[in-house]
């Protein structure tokens, strides 16, 4: 379990894909290029390489945590999360997306 006063400290926002692409020798991870909304340049590395394509996720609105400290994925720093569902029945990976309408940086409540 955790607190309240923990989980409230995730920073939940819109996040836009600027531009995505597969890390070179992995075979699960993607990086992401994002607009969180700020000016400040937000990479996140996923591995979602085997249920989506790099081409196909570009201009979507997801849904990641973004105050995460950095952590190395194959050398690259990964400052966050996206977020994702997975239905166990299908054993398949679904991002959460948003409505294009929603703005980079908003947050969720």
């Amino acid at each position: 379990m955790v607190d309240f006063v923990t989980f409230s400290k995730s920073d939940f926002r819109a996040v836009k894909v600027k531009e995505c692409v597969a890390v070179p020798k992995s075979r699960k991870l993607l990086q992401f290029n994002l607009d969180d909304g700020t000016d400040a340049e937000c990479m996140i590395l996923s591995g979602i390489y085997p249920y989506y394509e790099p081409e196909e996720l570009i201009g979507k609105a997801l849904i990641a945590i973004t105050n995460l400290p950095p952590r190395a994925m194959m050398g690259i720093d990964s400052c966050g999360m996206i977020i994702s569902a997975i239905y166990e029945e299908e054993e398949k990976l679904h991002l959460l997306m948003v409505d294009d309408h929603i703005p980079a940086g908003a947050k969720l409540y």
